[in-house]
């Protein structure tokens, strides 16, 4: 398994077709340093190259999933004695990077082509709900508090705005995003941030069953479908968009994923991508 020094990755002992993504600078509430955002992207990739592995669930280790970027590190970055902060130079283009580099974390969550959970099992701040929202279904313990903060520090939410705005709708994200008020779990899923918010004692459970329920399904079939959804959310439907999911499903039902798939189903027995019982 690839060693890194903000997160772990590795297979489920139990369950090897499930990968397990572990945010792990737990006394930083895992918030996202310079070395994050690249050692995501890798270990993503080692999971995508990794045959065996069918889902991604993304993970926080402490009490906390994320909070956010590290302001303090940042700022390092940018100068040797943090304590001069507020009289020191600032580097726009080493920001710029800075912040193209963080974006890493995002992208490679949205564009991985195996589905990706994210388990919740605390506090989500600023970046860190774009970590969320990066990934395909999110269960949140139901005690989770969850705050876009940036514009409290005189920020704004902008490279997870793409993410975040998705996937609690435009209406939503105007309140949160401008207020940065915390809001709870309930919230989230009522506007459909989360998907599910359970107890914490029945988290393990649910995300377990749901990664299960991904893993059962036919590989290319959930990778074409994950593609599918990014490309057709909130566009208009017109004879070109029509054209393309014909497409789409002529060219499934031709593949030999597809055809094993109907033929599994007729004749009542498992499909290939299954193990053998």
């Amino acid at each position: 398994m690839p060693a890194f020094s903000t997160l772990r990755i590795d297979k489920d002992p139990e369950q090897p077709r499930i990968a397990r993504l572990l945010l792990n600078r737990p006394e930083r509430l895992n918030a996202i340093n310079d070395d994050m955002p690249g050692e995501i992207r890798a270990a993503v990739d080692w999971a995508v190259a990794d045959d065996e592995v069918h889902v991604i669930v993304v993970e926080g280790a402490g009490k906390g999933f994320c909070g956010g970027y590290d302001l303090a590190a940042t700022a390092e970055q940018h100068i040797e004695h943090p304590c001069q902060q507020e009289s020191a130079p600032w580097d726009p283009a080493l920001d710029y990077r800075t912040m193209k580099r963080y974006t890493e974390d995002f992208m490679s969550l949205w564009r991985c082509p195996k589905p990706t959970i994210a388990r919740v099992q605390g506090d989500v701040y600023a970046g860190g709900t774009g970590l969320v929202a990066a990934c395909d279904i999110a269960v949140a313990v139901d005690t989770a508090q969850f705050c876009l903060s940036e514009t409290r520090l005189g920020l704004v939410p902008a490279t997870i705005s793409p993410y975040v705005a998705r996937a609690m709708g435009a209406r939503a994200a105007h309140r949160w995003f401008l207020t940065a008020e915390r809001f709870d779990a309930a919230e989230a899923h009522r506007i459909g941030f989360i998907h599910e918010m359970v107890p914490a004692e029945a988290l393990d459970a649910r995300v377990d069953a749901l990664a299960t329920t991904l893993a059962a399904c036919g590989p290319a079939a959930v990778r074409i479908t994950k593609k599918l959804v990014q490309d057709v959310a909130e566009r208009d439907i017109t004879p070109a968009l029509e054209r393309m999911t014909v497409e789409c499903i002529a060219d499934v039902r031709a593949s030999t994923e597809g055809r094993e798939g109907v033929q599994s189903f007729l004749n009542k027995r498992k499909p290939a991508w299954l193990p053998a019982a």
